[in-house]
C-alpha cells in the first residue's frame, strides 16, 4: 500500500503537531513555526475551508494514510449507524498497524506498518500482512519470534511510559495483546476537531 514518505518534520510543522512518532525537543520548539522561507512573517487569517483541510490532513497523516484510502474510510464511517465522527475514529483506531503501535510493540506507527507489511504480525495465530486490516473485539495480536528479537521492538516493550488504551490489553512486556472492546474515541492520541473533517467532506 502506498504511503507518504516525505520529510516528517516539515509535515509536522505544517500541521502544528508532532507526527513523527518519536520524541524530538528540537521539533517541539519549532512546531509553532510553519515551514518555508516566510515562516516568521505575520500569518494570514485561515479560512473556514483552510481549517477543515488542516484538521483532515492532520488526522490522515497521523495514521499514515493517503487521501484515497482516508476518503474511503470516511465514506464507510458515514454509512455507519453510529455518528460519523465516532465511527471514523473507531475505524481508524481498528487498523492493524495502529493496533500494533498502540499495544506498544513498536516505537512508531511507521515501524508497526512495516512489521505488518513484512508478515511479522499474527492475528489469532494467522499471519496478516495488510496494514488496513480491521481488528475486532476478542482478537489476539502477536508478533513473530523473529520480530520480537528486533532491538527497537524490545526497547518499545520495555517503555513504561507508553500508555495502552483501555480497549486493548497486553501480556506484560510480551509481544502479545488482545482487543478487549471497540476503540474508545475519547482515547484518540491526537487533538483533532472531527466536526471540521466531517464538514470538509460535506462540501
Amino acid at each position: 500500500m502506498a504511503r507518504y514518505t516525505g520529510p516528517k518534520h516539515k509535515i509536522s510543522r505544517r500541521e502544528g503537531i508532532n507526527l513523527t512518532g518519536t520524541r524530538s525537543r528540537s521539533l517541539e520548539r519549532r512546531l509553532k513555526t510553519p515551514p518555508g522561507a516566510h515562516a516568521h512573517a505575520r500569518p494570514r487569517r485561515m479560512t473556514e475551508y483552510g481549517r477543515q483541510l488542516r484538521e483532515k490532513q492532520k488526522l490522515k497523516r497521523h495514521f499514515g494514510m493517503l487521501e484515497k484510502q482516508f476518503r474511503r474510510t470516511f465514506q464507510d464511517a458515514r454509512r455507519s449507524k453510529e455518528p460519523t465522527g465516532t465511527a471514523l475514529v473507531k475505524l481508524l483506531e481498528s487498523r492493524l498497524d495502529n493496533v500494533v503501535y498502540r499495544l506498544g510493540f513498536t516505537p512508531t506507527r511507521p515501524m508497526a506498518r512495516q512489521l505488518v507489511n513484512h508478515g511479522h504480525v499474527l492475528v489469532n495465530g494467522r499471519r496478516v500482512d495488510i496494514p488496513s486490516y480491521r481488528v475486532s473485539p476478542g482478537d489476539t495480536i502477536a508478533l513473530t519470534e523473529k520480530a520480537a528479537e528486533i532491538p527497537d521492538v524490545q526497547e518499545a516493550l520495555q517503555d513504561a511510559g507508553h500508555q495502552i488504551p483501555s480497549w486493548l490489553s497486553r501480556e506484560g512486556t510480551q509481544p502479545v495483546g488482545r482487543v478487549i472492546s471497540e476503540p474508545n474515541p475519547e482515547e484518540l492520541d491526537i487533538p483533532v476537531d472531527i466536526e471540521l473533517i466531517i464538514a470538509f467532506y460535506a462540501r
